[in-house]
C-alpha cells in the first residue's frame, strides 16, 4: 500500500447548539453525527418487491474526523449518505446530530442542512451552467440567510479556502470555462460558504483526472485541520480511503460489515469481502486477486444467514467448514455492528470472530 497523507485529527470546535434536531443538548463525548439501527426500504411497482437499500446500520462520526464509507456499486452507501443528510427519510431507526434526534419538518431540515453540507460526485451536473462562479457559491448563502452585507467577503473566503485564488479572478467565469478540478473546488466552496460542521462527499474525485485527485484530497485534509470539519467520504476506491480517512466502514448489501481505523481495516482486513476488495488494488501486497463467486448483491432478495455467504471465498474454499462455522455462515445473521466499531463488534463475520464472543444483537 502506498504511503498515506497525514490524517491526524485536529479535534474540531465544540458544535454550537442549533434548531436542526429535537431534544435536549448532549454531552460533548457523543458523536457529532450518527445513525442507529437505520433502515431504508424502497417499494417496487405494486408493492410486490421491496429493496432493503439500508438494512440496519449503526454509524458514528466524531468531530474532526474523516470516515470513509466504501463498497461496490449498489451496496447502499449513497442511500445511507442521503439519509444522513436528511434527503431520504428512514423507514425505521434514527439519525442524530449532536446527540439529538433529527427532525423532518421543513424548518428543522433547513437548519440542519446549513450545518451538514453535501459535495456531489459530478461538479458539471451540480453546477448550473447559466450561473457564474460567484452566483453558484452565493446561492446557498442566499437560501439560508438571505441578503447579507458581507456576502462578497464570505464568497471570497470560501473560494480562497477551496484553493481558487485570487477569488475575484473567478467571480464572472462560468462552469464550462473551468477545468474539472476547478469546478470541484467551486462545489466545495459552495458548501464552505455556510461554515458547516460536517461535509458528506459522494465520490468527490471519481470524475477527475489522476493528476488532480491528490490536490482535492489534500484540500479536504487541510479543511479538516484548519476548520475542524468532520467528513463522511463515500467511495468505492479503497486507495482513496487509505489516503484520506481516519476510520473506514465497509458496506455490503445494505449493512456495514467491517469498521475500524484505516490501518486496522486496510492493513489487516478481517472480513472476506474487505479482503477481496483489497486484493485487486495494484499497490496492495495481498497475493492473487480474489474472484468472488455467485451473483452480485440484490437488495430485494437478501439471503439468510451471513448476507455475503453465497459469494464468500472462505466458505467456498472449505476454510469455514474446517473452522466449524460453515453452518452458522449459512443460517445465522452476524448482526449489526456498533457505530464506533469497538474491538468486539468491528466485523460481521462468523469466521473472523471464531473463538470470540458473538457480537450480534
Amino acid at each position: 500500500m502506498t504511503a498515506r497523507l497525514d490524517t491526524t485529527p485536529s479535534g474540531g470546535p465544540d458544535p454550537a447548539a442549533g434548531g436542526a434536531a429535537e431534544g435536549t443538548a448532549a454531552p460533548a463525548a457523543v458523536p457529532l453525527l450518527s445513525c442507529t439501527d437505520l433502515h431504508v426500504v424502497f417499494k417496487g411497482r405494486g408493492g410486490r418487491r421491496t429493496a432493503r437499500a439500508v438494512d440496519g446500520v449503526d454509524l458514528a462520526l466524531h468531530a474532526g474526523e474523516i470516515v470513509a464509507l466504501v463498497g461496490e456499486s449498489g451496496c447502499g452507501k449513497t442511500t445511507l449518505a442521503r439519509t444522513l443528510l436528511g434527503l431520504e427519510k428512514p423507514t425505521s431507526g434514527r439519525v442524530d446530530f449532536e446527540g439529538r434526534r433529527l427532525g423532518y419538518s421543513m424548518r428543522a431540515l433547513k437548519a440542519y442542512r446549513r450545518r451538514v453540507q453535501l459535495v456531489l460526485q459530478d461538479p458539471s451536473g451540480s453546477l448550473n451552467p447559466r450561473h457564474t462562479v460567484y452566483e453558484a457559491v452565493a446561492e446557498g448563502l442566499r437560501i439560508h440567510e438571505g441578503a447579507t452585507a458581507d456576502e462578497s467577503e464570505r464568497v471570497a473566503e470560501a473560494l480562497s479556502r477551496a484553493g481558487l485564488r485570487p477569488p475575484e479572478r473567478f467571480y464572472l467565469r462560468y462552469p464550462h470555462e473551468l477545468s474539472g478540478g476547478q469546478r470541484q473546488r467551486v462545489v466545495i466552496a459552495g458548501a464552505l460558504v455556510l461554515h458547516p460542521e460536517v461535509i458528506v462527499a459522494d465520490e468527490p474525485v471519481a470524475s477527475l483526472d489522476a493528476s488532480v485527485r491528490g490536490e482535492i484530497l489534500g484540500l479536504l485534509l487541510r479543511l479538516r485541520d484548519d476548520l475542524g470539519l468532520t467528513a463522511l467520504v463515500v467511495t468505492h476506491d479503497l486507495g482513496l480511503a487509505w489516503n484520506i480517512a481516519d476510520r473506514v466502514a465497509v458496506m455490503y448489501l445494505g449493512r456495514v460489515v467491517e469498521v475500524g481505523t484505516v490501518e486496522e481495516v486496510l492493513s489487516a482486513p478481517r472480513h472476506p469481502y474487505t479482503q477481496a476488495l483489497l486484493s485487486v488494488l495494484p499497490e496492495a501486497d495481498a497475493g492473487d486477486p480474489v474472484v468472488l463467486t455467485g451473483e452480485p448483491p440484490d437488495p430485494t432478495a437478501i439471503p439468510g444467514g451471513c448476507r455475503f455467504h453465497a459469494r464468500c471465498q472462505i466458505l467456498a474454499s472449505g476454510e469455514a467448514e474446517r473452522a466449524g462455522v460453515a453452518h452458522r455462515c449459512r443460517t445465522e445473521d452476524p448482526g449489526v455492528l456498533s457505530g464506533d466499531g469497538t474491538d468486539a463488534t468491528r466485523v460481521a463475520c462468523h469466521w473472523a470472530r471464531r473463538g470470540a464472543e458473538p457480537a450480534s444483537r
